[in-house]
C-alpha cells in the first residue's frame, strides 16, 4: 500500500479547516485534520512544503515508523504547528488502514470499552438568567453534562459567549479583536452562576466551567474551593500550564476536579502533571496533540495516574478530528468525556460524517476507517478567509492570557 499522493484542502464553510488527504496506490485513500486555529496557513505551508514529498513511496500500513520518522526526523520537534501537520498523517493513515481492512478505526485499536461516549455541550449568556436558559435548552436535547459560560457584568465581552446557541465560533475576520479583563470581578461573579445553576436544575446534571488560563494559581485555588459546594464535573485550564508546579498550588487549596491540556502537543508537556496527580482530566485533542497514535500514549500513561481523558473537541476541529477522537473515545478505558461543539450545516455538508448524537451520547459509526469524507468541489466553494482569536487585556491595557 504505498502512498502515491497527499494534498491538502484549505476551506471556509463557516470557519476556516485544512484538511490533508493521503492516496494509495489501491485507490484507497484517508483524511487528516489539520487545522491550527488563527494560524492554518502556517500548518498548510509545513504539510505542502516539507511533509507531502517525505511520504510519496512510503507504506500506508506503517504508521508507528512513520509517525517516528516525521518526529525525530525533522530534529526541530513538537510545537502546535509540527504536531498537528504529524497529527493529520497519522490520523489519515489510520482512516487508510480502516477503510484497506474493512472495519472502524476504533475496532483496530483494541475495539470498544464503552457502547458510547458522553459529550458535554456549551451553554452560555450575556446574564445570569440566559446561561440557565440556554442549559435547560441543552437539557432538553437530552445532553447530562453542559459547560456554562457567562458574560461577566461590568465587561464587555467575556470568553465563552459568542454567536450561535449551539455552536461557539471565538475567531473573528480580519485582524484580532481586543477585549477588556478584570480577574477581581470575574472571581466575585462566577460562584453566583454555579448557586443559581444548581438552584435550577438539581444535583445530577454534570457542570462544567471553563476558566480559559486566566487565573494566577492562587485565584484559582480561591474559584476551585468557592465551587466545591457545586461539585463541578471539571474546572478547565484554571492557569496557564507553562509552570506545571502551579498546579500542585491549586491542588492543594482545592478538591474539585481539574482539567487542562487543549493546548498541549506532546506527551512531555502533560507527563509531570499526570505523574504527579496534580490534575484529573487531560484535555488533549487528536490533531494538535499528533494523532491518534501518540493521543492512545497518553492515555496510557493518564490510566496508571487515575487522570481520565476529556478531549477538546471545540468548532475549530473538523469533523475529521472529532470523529477521530470519538473512535479513541470509544476504545481507551480511562475515557472521561468528550467536548461537543455542533458544527454549522456548511461545515456537516462538505464533511460528510457517520458519527451520531442521541441523549447526551455520541457513537463514531461503523464505517470503515474515520467514518468521515471530504466533498471537495463543494469545499472549493468557501475559499480561506483570514481571521484571529480575540486578544485579551487587563483594565490597564496590560496583556493578559485569552
Amino acid at each position: 500500500m504505498k502512498i502515491v499522493d497527499a494534498t491538502v484542502f484549505v476551506c471556509c464553510p463557516g470557519r476556516n479547516f485544512v484538511t490533508l488527504r493521503i492516496m494509495t496506490e489501491d485507490g484507497v485513500y484517508g483524511l487528516g485534520d489539520a487545522t491550527l486555529n488563527g494560524r492554518e496557513l502556517a500548518v498548510a505551508s509545513y504539510l505542502t512544503d516539507h511533509i507531502v514529498p517525505l511520504l510519496i513511496g512510503r507504506d500506508a500500513r506503517r504508521i508507528e515508523d512513520i509517525w517516528q520518522f516525521l518526529y525525530k526526523g525533522a530534529y526541530w520537534r513538537r510545537g502546535p504547528v509540527t504536531m498537528a501537520a504529524i497529527g493529520a498523517v497519522d490520523t489519515a493513515l489510520w482512516d487508510i488502514l480502516g477503510k484497506a481492512l474493512n472495519t472502524p478505526i476504533y475496532q483496530l485499536i483494541g475495539g470498544a470499552s464503552r457502547e458510547a461516549v458522553m459529550v458535554y455541550g456549551h451553554a452560555n449568556g450575556s446574564t445570569a438568567d440566559e446561561t440557565i436558559a440556554a442549559v435547560k435548552r441543552y437539557v432538553d436535547l437530552g445532553y447530562l453534562a453542559v459547560r456554562a459560560q457567562c458574560a461577566v457584568p461590568g465587561l464587555a465581552a467575556t470568553y465563552g459567549v459568542g454567536r450561535g446557541e449551539l455552536y461557539y465560533e471565538p475567531a473573528e475576520p480580519g485582524l484580532p479583536p481586543e477585549t477588556p479583563w478584570s480577574s477581581e470581578r470575574y472571581l466575585a461573579f462566577v460562584p453566583s452562576l454555579f448557586d443559581g445553576l444548581r438552584r435550577e436544575f438539581g444535583s445530577a446534571l454534570h457542570l462544567l466551567h471553563d476558566v480559559h488560563h486566566r487565573l494566577t494559581p492562587i485565584e484559582a485555588a480561591r474559584l476551585g474551593k468557592s465551587l466545591e459546594p457545586h461539585h463541578l464535573f471539571w474546572l478547565e485550564d484554571p492557569t496557564p500550564a507553562e509552570v506545571q508546579e502551579s498546579f500542585r498550588t491549586i491542588r492543594r487549596h482545592t478538591t474539585t476536579p481539574i482539567a487542562v491540556g487543549e493546548v498541549f502537543n506532546t506527551i512531555y508537556d502533560c507527563s509531570r502533571l499526570v505523574e504527579e496527580e496534580l490534575i484529573d482530566y487531560i484535555r488533549m485533542t487528536v490533531v494538535h496533540s499528533g494523532g491518534i497514535s501518540h493521543l492512545r500514549k497518553i492515555a496510557a500513561l493518564a490510566e496508571l495516574h487515575h487522570v481520565r481523558t476529556g478531549a477538546h473537541g471545540a468548532t475549530d476541529l473538523s469533523p475529521v478530528c472529532l470523529a477521530a477522537a470519538l473512535h479513541f473515545d470509544l476504545s481507551v478505558h480511562n475515557f472521561g468525556i468528550q467536548e461537543y461543539m455542533r458544527h454549522t450545516d456548511e461545515t456537516d455538508r462538505v464533511f460528510p460524517h457517520a458519527y451520531t448524537f442521541e441523549r447526551g451520547f455520541m457513537h463514531p459509526g461503523n464505517k470503515p476507517g474515520l467514518g468521515v469524507d471530504l466533498d471537495e468541489r463543494l469545499a472549493a466553494t468557501f475559499p480561506y478567509q483570514r481571521a484571529y482569536l480575540p486578544i485579551n487585556r487587563k483594565l490597564d491595557g496590560t496583556m493578559h492570557s485569552w
